[in-house]
């Protein structure tokens, strides 16, 4: 805000060294109560301030803000809209510097300090409540009985314990992104902790999420019994959505493919079965990864919605089409057949899909095996993973020209502020030759002999099958 206002001529002074300390330790450790005393003191240094160039400022500044809003801030703004509520700003912060972010980000209403204005300029004093502790808290209660809103019912979320009056006079107070004191307290009210840069559920801890924490240590060479060679990690996308999807040959899919993230600087969120994700132990490590959910044969949205979710975040989604390992014969098959869930992503979304090969790593960990071959460590088979670059499914997506006579609706707007992606949907024809296209550019990343036709002997043949019924649940990634 500070160079905003230095931009309009507000503030005419340099950035001293006293302010970048002051917003150091901010970032580091949130409001603290002197800090907050500053704050209040600045009212009065305002006196003089021209109010039209701080609300010019202000407009500067929300357009510089409002990419930077954390990614599933949007969704969970559009989560209770759909639920009917009003989604309201309260803060600390001049109305005229926070209003124009509020409105790109469509929200309902702002509840901020007012600061005094006489003749055109501030005149250093505060109009109305201090919005910051107790204020905000009796702000926001006098806006709701006025706007017969029921706190009782309502929801609140804050990242600092200063906002505990305002978190304890509602129904449903909300940690997100808390500073340490308030993430300490919340936990001890048994408040919801959330993070707006990961998916709901997932936790951090000093900043990291599990899948952040673990790139550090996926490295190849840290699992003797395989060797590795990845290469088109490049053809990864280093910031925003993508779905990237592979074939599946073994259990060990999942490891590799996170080998070939890792190495791309990227994090991805799996697809996974519902046995993998709510198995007893390990599913809550899956959990904690940011894993979707599938639950096959129900005709359930949920996953789709969920990773839909994930890549208007700007994550990447990891897709394995064929959805298991296949059986029998169909495991020799030189041609890969998918299923539907990576086209209507494609379709949804507009993110880039990312092809990607693996071969040998059914000799690491074959289906008919309940764990990995860990003790081959003298002859260790070699697994072979190749990333391509994105496949055109333009042919397949491309929405219907708009009409010129028609204007673009109020709703369409909101929409567009509020981050959503405009969805296309194809029909159940294009979707599967979206799949058959994806599922040829995967075989073009494997090695020669995937394309050669094989008559598998009975034992290649039992390799392909569980060790069990029970067994047969343990793929870890589906679509």
């Amino acid at each position: 805000m500070s160079s905003a206002l230095r931009e309009v001529g507000v503030i005419t002074s340099a950035k001293s060294p006293v302010e970048d300390a002051l917003f150091g330790i901010f970032d580091k450790v949130g409001e603290t109560r002197p800090s907050m005393v500053l704050a209040r003191l600045g009212v009065r240094f305002s006196k003089g301030w021209d109010a039209a160039a701080v609300a010019q400022a202000g407009q500067a500044a929300a357009e510089e803000l409002a990419p930077m809003i954390q990614p599933y801030a949007r969704q969970l703004i559009e989560w209770h809209r759909i639920e009917g509520r009003k989604v309201v700003m309260a803060t600390t912060s001049p109305m005229t510097m926070c209003g124009p972010l509020a409105e790109l980000l469509g929200l309902d209403h702002v509840i901020a300090t007012s600061y005094g204005v006489k003749g055109g300029s501030y005149d250093g004093t505060v109009d109305g409540h201090y919005v910051w502790g107790p204020g905000k808290r009796d702000a926001v209660k006098e806006w709701a009985e006025a706007n017969d809103i029921d706190l009782d019912q309502s929801y609140a979320y804050s990242d600092s314990r200063y906002d505990l009056p305002l978190l304890r006079s509602v129904a449903n107070p909300v940690a997100v992104n808390p500073d340490p004191r308030l993430k300490v307290l919340a936990t001890g009210f048994g408040w919801p902790v959330l993070y707006l840069d990961v998916p709901a559920g997932v936790p951090k801890v000093a900043g990291l999420e599990p899948a952040e924490a673990a790139m550090a240590v996926l490295r190849p060479e840290l699992t003797p019994y395989a060797r590795f060679d990845i290469d088109g990690t490049d053809f990864i996308p280093k910031t925003g959505p993508a779905i990237l999807a592979a074939n599946h040959r073994s259990y060990f899919d999942p490891l590799v493919i996170a080998f070939a993230l890792a190495r791309a600087g990227r994090a991805g969120r799996f697809m996974a079965k519902k046995e993998v994700v709510d198995a007893p132990v390990v599913g809550s490590l899956v959990k904690s990864l940011g894993t979707i959910r599938v639950d096959r044969g129900t005709g359930s949205a949920g996953a789709l919605d969920s990773a839909i979710s994930a890549l208007e975040a700007g994550e990447i989604v990891v897709i394995l089409p064929e959805g298991t390992i296949p059986r029998g014969e169909a495991f020799f098959d030189t041609v890969l057949h998918g299923r539907a869930g990576v086209a209507k992503l494609a379709a949804a979304t507009g993110a880039p899909v990312i092809p990607l090969g693996l071969w040998g790593s059914e000799e690491v960990w074959p289906r008919n095996a309940k764990v990995p071959a860990v003790w081959n460590v003298t002859a260790p088979p070699k697994v072979q993973v190749r990333v391509g670059p994105a496949v055109d499914l333009s042919a397949f997506t491309k929405a219907p020209k708009k009409s010129q006579k028609s204007p673009k609706s109020k709703k369409s707007e909101q929409s567009k502020s509020s981050g959503k992606t405009s969805r296309v949907s194809v029909s159940a024809k294009k979707e599967e030759k979206m799949v058959e296209t994806v599922m040829a550019a995967i075989v073009e990343l494997l090695p020669d002999e995937a394309r050669e036709v094989v008559v598998p002997t009975e034992e290649q043949l039992a390799r392909t099958q569980p060790s069990s019924a029970k067994s047969s649940d343990k793929a870890a990634a589906t679509a």
